[in-house]
């Protein structure tokens, strides 16, 4: 908590960007062995986005990008930093945030990507949040961006349910009120590599290098094992949320909205059980667009707020679970 009491980070603007093409569970009835019925039951997703042919992850992040900062009332010349959490990055290098960096007009500032899977943005926030608490940064570009469409394989009806692609992003900015007592309050990151294979993309990187034994055997999609993903994800959602509270000293009264990852209506459900949290207080969108990794919680948060779910003074959670694995929490006042 040493960062409380340097400079007070705040969420100044959000934005969200999603293709207009649509996955709905009837066109997977006709792509692969499933149906629209069993997929509600185990997911809750009904649909999903497609980002069009000639889009990257750059492209839905730009978009999102723009959006935030003028709902900050800036300009691009006024972001100091530049991330962008994502798994699907529009190539190995350069980074993704270099391609919205230059195409946003900003000026020659840091621009970087961050792999953490699901949690990335709030990986990503709590980054920005001690660089700017630090005093090297005012204003911080936050985006989380996925294009997962590109690495799903519509013939594995277990995983080709989930995925759809977006972009969210927020502005992070140094408060200017001394009387005010909104911003981040807490961020909990971390990580657990043995779970690692649970949820992976084989191919493509140096383990497993494109080939066509490579690509024969189908290592370029995304491979999950839900059962074991499932189970983790309740418990970690469930602890996240109880520590968080514990360490600020609040009660689970006290909390607002929280605005879990996107992964599976069961595990939410589940989840808010365990923690005696009504299911009201907590966003869910992923019938509309599935799982879009780390675009799911900026996206989601920028709905809750135009969707007038979140008002001043309110006690927000964020909440991930994600490859890798990782897990991640953020605690603020709106």
């Amino acid at each position: 908590m040493i960062l409380n009491r340097l400079r007070r980070v705040v969420i100044s603007g959000t934005g969200s960007h999603l293709p207009e093409k649509r996955i709905t569970n009837r066109d997977l009835e006709g792509m692969v062995d499933t149906a629209d019925e069993w997929i509600r039951q185990r997911t809750g997703i009904i649909e999903r986005r497609l980002a069009a042919p000639e889009q990257a992850t750059s492209d839905l992040a730009l978009e999102a990008a723009r959006r935030a900062v003028a709902d900050a009332d800036l300009a691009p010349a006024d972001i100091d930093q530049l991330i962008v959490a994502t798994v699907t990055p529009d190539h190995a290098f350069p980074s993704t945030a270099c391609l919205v960096q230059h195409r946003l007009g900003c000026r020659q500032v840091p621009a970087f990507d961050l792999s953490a899977a699901c949690s990335g943005f709030i990986y990503g926030l709590a980054v920005a949040r001690t660089a700017i608490a630090a005093g090297t940064a005012r204003h911080i570009l936050v985006i989380g961006a996925e294009t997962l469409t590109r690495f799903t394989d519509y013939g594995d009806r277990g995983t080709c349910i989930l995925f759809g692609d977006g972009a969210g992003a927020a502005v992070l900015s140094r408060a200017e009120e001394a009387d005010d007592d909104s911003g981040i309050i807490d961020t909990h990151l971390a990580a657990d590599g043995s779970g690692a294979e649970l949820m992976i993309l084989p191919g493509g990187g140096s383990r497993l290098p494109p080939s066509p034994e490579m690509l024969a055997k189908r290592q370029n999609y995304i491979k999950l094992e839900g059962r074991a993903v499932y189970k983790n994800a309740i418990s970690k959602i469930v602890m996240l949320v109880n520590e968080s509270l514990e360490r600020c000293r609040l009660n689970r009264e006290d909390i607002n909205l929280i605005i879990p990852h996107q992964m599976n209506a069961r595990i939410i459900e589940s989840a808010a059980k365990h923690l005696d949290i009504p299911l009201e207080k907590i966003f869910i969108n992923l019938d509309r667009y599935g799982n879009t990794s780390a675009a799911t919680i900026p996206i989601a948060l920028d709905e809750a707020r135009r969707e007038n779910r979140l008002h001043k003074g309110d006690l927000v959670v964020l909440v991930a679970f994600g490859g890798g694995m990782t897990w991640a929490s953020a605690l603020l006042r709106w």
